[in-house]
Order: structure tokens, then sequence, then C-alpha cells
């Protein structure tokens, strides 16, 4: 299968290493039990934190953003832009303080939230407005809302739509089963 043109590439701002740094001592110091550990965190966490970043990358192309990351337990996933609900911006207070964000790829389907974060790309905002911009132009050519609902189905000959019909048929269902249920009410013990 041949490669997918790259529109995009996320660059990573090298202070991301310096937020997985804190954010690892907090958590070891949270723990109380972790605060022996913290000498070798700050050793270890050094290469570590490095090796990770290294490993990173997101790439936009024409129809799906690719994101791949991991030192031991390497992830590679592929998003179909036409299922992208919404690209957030988050920012923690570590972020603030380091000025760094976070993007969160939401798709539809996706019952736990972000499918995808993200954490130190530059130009945050740039970016996610790029892969918004690819996802309506995507969504254009599919015939598609922004939102990704398809279009209403077209008419047909006597003026309703299928939906409408359909729609008919459920309420007219729904009446019969009431007055079957009110018919019972009646005969019931008394």
């Amino acid at each position: 299968m041949a490669e997918e043109t790259t529109l995009l590439e996320a660059r990573y701002n090298p202070r991301v290493k310096s937020y997985w740094l804190l954010s690892g001592t907090l958590l070891l110091t949270v723990t109380l039990i972790g605060i022996p550990l913290l000498p070798f965190w700050w050793i270890l966490g050094q290469y570590f934190t490095q090796r990770f970043l290294d490993r990173m990358s997101c790439r936009l192309t024409p129809r799906s953003l690719k994101v791949s990351k991991g030192v031991l337990v390497r992830q590679e996933k592929t998003v179909p832009l036409d299922k992208i609900t919404d690209v957030a911006l988050v920012e923690g207070p570590i972020m603030r303080l380091l000025d760094l964000q976070a993007v969160k790829i939401e798709t539809a389907g996706s019952s736990t939230g972000a499918f995808v974060q993200i954490v130190g790309i530059e130009n945050t905002r740039d970016f996610r407005d790029a892969v918004l911009a690819q996802r309506d132009r995507v969504s254009d050519l599919t015939g598609e809302s922004a939102g990704g609902r398809a279009s209403l189905p077209a008419p047909s000959e006597e003026g309703s739509t299928p939906s409408v019909e359909l729609l008919e048929e459920i309420r007219d269902a729904l009446l019969r089963i009431e007055s079957r249920l009110a018919g019972r009410e009646g005969d019931g013990p008394g």
C-alpha cells in the first residue's frame, strides 16, 4: 500500500520533557512511598522522556490523522478525519507554567471521551485549525455536514422522505400497542 501524502507534521516543544518529569515527580511525591524513588526518577526520567519524545509523531494526511508514540509499548493510531467530532485544547497548571497545551481528538463512537491526546505540539492552535479545516474539506467531499451527520434523503415521488414514512409507521405501531394495553387494563382483576 502506498504511503499517504503528509499535509502537516507536528513538531514537539522540547519543554514537554520537563512537563513529564514534573508530572512524574508530583505523582511520586503525592504517593509518599515514591519519595525515595525521586532521585532514580530524575536520572532515568531524563533518558526515557527523551526517548519517548524521539518516538512521538503526528501527521495530518488528506484523509486521516496518524499518531504514534511509545518507548516500551508502541502505539500507532489512525484517526479518519470524517470521524473526528472535536479537537479540544487542554491546558493544566503545569502546562501553563511551561507554555504547553494538549490536543484531545474526540471521534464519533468513542464513549470514553478522547480517542487520542497529544501533549506538547508547537503552535497547537494552528495545528488544531489545520486538522479541523482538512476534516471539513473531507466532509464536504463525502457529502456530510461538519457535524458528521449525513444529509437528509431526497423526497420520494409522493413528496415525503423515507424517514418521514418510517416515523409514520412507528407512530401507527405505537398507537396499536397503546390501544391493546388500554383494552387489557379493563380486563384485569378489579
